[in-house]
């Protein structure tokens, strides 16, 4: 340590100190475990490290181009923001920013100078001096602008991880920005795959700017800056031979979504990519970023980058959850959270809210002799004038109804929907017969039209024509007319299907010329012909629904690409990858082919980065619209994109509650015992009060509007309705090891995998049985312990499902009311058992109608009530 302080005291009065280590002089530099090796050699520039070496199955693996080259940036006035968008608009396709306003902004911003990373003066150098300090390597390099000091040492708990801490110090006023150290770089030739989680991932170098830095699809071959506000995780990865090579900047570095007391989801801190400015591949983090927070230096001032590097012989998928649990301890969020209201409560309360006209904002109009119903929507669409209507969720609606025994639903309701879905389908002959003629009705105008223009999707036509029409008629099944429009819909979809299997982004409405022709459609529009398949019995919808599913996973899957549904967004990817996994999964069921299977469960694992991991939660007091909480109840861990990237609505408004991805991720763990799935799925959905409206459980959109509920957007509490449900039946067959199990529906249009039940018996411990769920029903005195019911055929034994959605013990005071249980009848409680979650007997004879139960941690238990 002394001979520490003579160095710094020789740097102050800026005598060289490089002749003035001997312990350095004498031997190379070294960091060394049982997993890495890192050597620096002095050389003519400055020390550089020689050789990389990391064990993979028992031996030593070198790194083919080891560097250590540092990079500075430096400029003495602050960056402009306006980039030049010309290529944008001249891009292959037609990009025009005149037809979409919600992009301008931001393509505007992307393209500015310290995001395309040309902005300000680069200093690259190998460090002069170097020392030894226990276990700790220390470099420094100094000149008349500025000194820096780096401290290297090798995780003691990660052995494959390396500790860096960089110190700045300025010695004349401008705007700094620290990026991390080249460690190594990995060839063009070697690139497997490279991801900044949230932004893109893939494995091929895209060189087409809109559709690698817009689109995600593939690795941009340009050193762009990304910034922390829609990276979901905080680890840009390069992946090359097998090596996986990440950078995760310390917990904290970057902005928090709420600072204190104010929305500060927008602040730059933390930049990230996946190739240094010299344009060599490599996982690279920027701190402070320049011009923006804590950039601006005085002399004499210090600005300290904490980070490590994960160098691990693996795939991505490892070294991202590494980033993920072991250094933002993801997992934290569910030792904090609580709730106020258990999540079936929340399904019964806001079956008010839709049934209510005044606030669920139902409408109805006359459409082809029909009387149509839908709800208000208030939107940006094209042509409307506060006019338009739209459903969101058909199997909600019938799912509801149907478990519920709800009147409203079933006469005000349901036909009139069903008639709305009747004309939104074009049945009259031409080149459009079979798809559906757009997403909203105009009632001023007495027309549909679609979110964003005059086009027509094939996949508009699998969501608007077959899903939902699916979904009915697992309700319905003796409906012979919708048989008959869900048939001509397939018919579409074959006709519409190319040779290799896949279908135009969309068509123009006046021309039938394709539109979109600089984007493909990397989208599960083959699903519609799976759902034909299964309820119309045609061998042909399977076939070609396999020959869409093939040419998506070459195109899209293998390759890390995908495609949204948002027209307003035109079509960045979103959701609708969540839906690609569900789709592949439900094709998996019916054919039984491991390619599916596989195929889910890696784009899965790349849907996981639509979720947030960031920041690290606490129970830190901010205050939100005068009221406090604690930082883990406004979390955005947790939480999903309706669309991130560079482009998507997350850069404004943050992550969406609407976790439609909750179930299926549970129905994932259950396949793969990954945790990542069931963690994301849990803490996207538990302990959310601080989003949720207290008077009507309706959650809000968009994180940034905190508690405001759906607001003009009623329809959102039907997709609430089903994401939930979808979620505890998930929930559910997982705890039971699948002995309480549900035939579950199609996958609701737009926002997600989210699938309905009901319609069709299921089994509980062997047992046949039917949801049944009745408002006031019963209670269980704990918020925290969640219920769903089950009606034997012949209405004499109902079982009340409890699960423990904690991870402490708690007691459940159950109390039913016969009376509720079926309407109409006053059924006696003849006996009742409590029944463990494998169906084992736990308590014989239960007393009353009124029971105090134990629910172990994440536990489930059954109360079997005879009638």
């Amino acid at each position: 340590m002394q001979f520490r302080k003579y160095i710094q005291a020789l740097w102050l009065i800026g005598i060289p100190v490089v002749g003035l280590q001997p312990a350095m002089a004498q031997q190379q530099p070294v960091l060394q475990n049982d997993r890495l090796v890192l050597k620096w050699e002095r050389s003519p520039d400055g020390y550089r490290l020689s050789e990389i070496k990391v064990k993979d199955k028992g031996q030593y693996v070198t790194l083919d181009h080891p560097s250590g080259q540092y990079n500075l940036l430096y400029t003495a006035e602050k960056p402009g923001k306006k980039g030049d968008t010309t290529y944008v608009n001249s891009h292959p396709g037609g990009f025009s920013l005149e037809d979409y306003k919600y992009l301008t902004r931001q393509w505007n911003e992307n393209l500015g100078p310290v995001n395309m990373n040309t902005a300000g003066e680069l200093s690259s150098f190998l460090p002069a001096n170097a020392q030894q300090e226990g276990k700790t390597l220390i470099f420094s390099q100094d000149n008349n602008d500025w000194s820096l000091q780096s401290a290297w040492k090798l995780d003691s708990l990660y052995h494959n991880d390396i500790l860096v801490e960089i110190t700045l110090t300025a010695k004349k006023a401008g705007y700094y920005s620290i990026a991390t150290p080249t460690l190594a770089t990995v060839s063009k030739k070697q690139l497997e795959w490279a991801m900044v989680p949230g932004y893109f991932q893939g494995n091929t170098i895209q060189p087409d700017l809109v559709l690698s830095y817009a689109y995600g699809q593939g690795i941009p071959d340009k050193p762009i800056i990304f910034r922390e506000r829609t990276a979901s995780t905080l680890s840009p990865l390069v992946t090359g031979k097998g090596i996986t090579l990440a950078v995760i900047p310390a917990p904290g570095t970057g902005r928090d979504p709420w600072d204190t007391d104010f929305n500060s989801h927008k602040d730059w801190k933390l930049g990230l990519s996946v190739m240094n400015r010299d344009g060599e591949y490599t996982p690279v983090a920027y701190h402070p970023v320049l011009g923006e927070i804590e950039s601006r230096m005085k002399p004499g001032q210090k600005r300290i980058f904490s980070f490590r590097y994960s160098v691990k012989p693996a795939e991505w998928y490892t070294v991202y959850k590494h980033a993920i649990y072991d250094v933002y301890h993801f997992a934290d969020y569910l030792r904090f959270k609580h709730t106020y209201r258990s999540l079936t409560d929340r399904i019964l309360n806001m079956q008010h809210y839709v049934d209510a006209d005044s606030t669920s904002l139902w409408q109805t109009a006359f459409h082809k002799g029909l009387q149509i119903g839908a709800q208000s929507y208030p939107g940006g669409v094209v042509g409307a004038s506060k006019d338009a209507m739209k459903n969101s969720d058909y199997g909600a609606m019938w799912m509801l109804a149907t478990v519920t025994a709800d009147s409203v639903l079933y006469r005000q309701r349901l036909p009139a929907a069903l008639n709305f879905k009747l004309v939104q389908q074009d049945a009259d002959p031409g080149f459009f017969q079979g798809a559906a003629v757009g997403q909203y009705y105009l009632k001023n105008r007495q027309r549909f039209t679609e979110e964003w223009g005059n086009y027509v999707e094939p996949i508009a036509l699998t969501y608007y024509t077959m899903l939902d029409m699916g979904n009915i008629l697992l309700f319905e099944p003796e409906n012979k007319l919708l048989k008959e429009r869900l048939k001509l819909g397939a018919e579409k979809l074959l006709q519409w299907q190319h040779a290799d299997g896949h279908w135009e982004v969309g068509y123009d409405h006046t021309s039938t010329q394709p539109v979109f022709t600089d984007i493909p459609d990397l989208r599960p529009t083959f699903y519609g012909l799976l759902v034909a398949y299964r309820i119309l019995k045609d061998d042909r919808y399977l076939q070609a629904a396999r020959k869409g599913a093939d040419w998506l996973i070459r195109e899209g899957v293998n390759k890390g690409s995908f495609l949204g549904v948002c027209g307003d967004a035109r079509f960045v990817p979103d959701f609708a990858t969540g839906q690609t996994v569900q789709a592949l999964l439900d094709l998996y069921d019916q054919c039984g082919d491991e390619k599916y299977k596989t195929a889910a469960i890696s784009t899965a694992r790349i849907y996981t980065a639509s979720v947030y991991t960031h920041p690290a939660p606490s129970m830190n007091i901010k205050m939100v619209n005068n009221l406090p909480r604690e930082d883990w109840e406004i979390s955005q861990a947790g939480l999903s994109f309706e669309h991130g990237g560079s482009l998507g609505s997350a850069n404004q408004h943050g992550p969406i509650l609407l976790a439609s991805h909750a179930g299926m991720f549970i129905r994932l763990f259950s396949l793969t015992k990954d945790s990542l799935f069931l963690d994301m799925a849990r803490i996207g959905i538990w302990g959310r009060d601080a989003f949720i409206d207290q008077k009507t459980s309706v959650a809000s959109y968009y994180w940034y509007t905190m508690n405001a509920g759906a607001g003009p957007y009623p329809h959102h509490a039907w997709w609430q309705i089903g994401l939930l449900t979808d979620y505890l039946m998930s929930e559910i067959n997982l705890r039971s090891e699948g002995k309480i199990s549900f035939p579950k529906g199609f996958i609701t249009p737009k926002v997600g995998p989210h699938t309905c039940y009901g319609f069709a018996p299921g089994a509980v411990f062997g047992n046949k049985a039917k949801m049944h769920l009745r408002d006031s029903m019963l209670t269980t005195g704990n918020p925290r312990v969640d219920y769903m019911g089950a009606l034997s055929p012949a209405k004499d034994k109902l079982y009340v499902i409890l699960l423990n959605d904690d991870d402490d013990t708690q007691t459940a005071v159950v109390e039913v009311d016969p009376s509720r249980i079926l309407p109409g009848r006053k059924p006696v409680i003849k006996s009742s058992r409590l029944l463990n979650a494998d169906g084992r007997i736990e308590n014989a004879a239960l007393k009353g109608n009124s029971w105090e139960i134990i629910l172990p941690p994440y536990g489930l238990k059954v109360v079997e009530i005879v009638l």
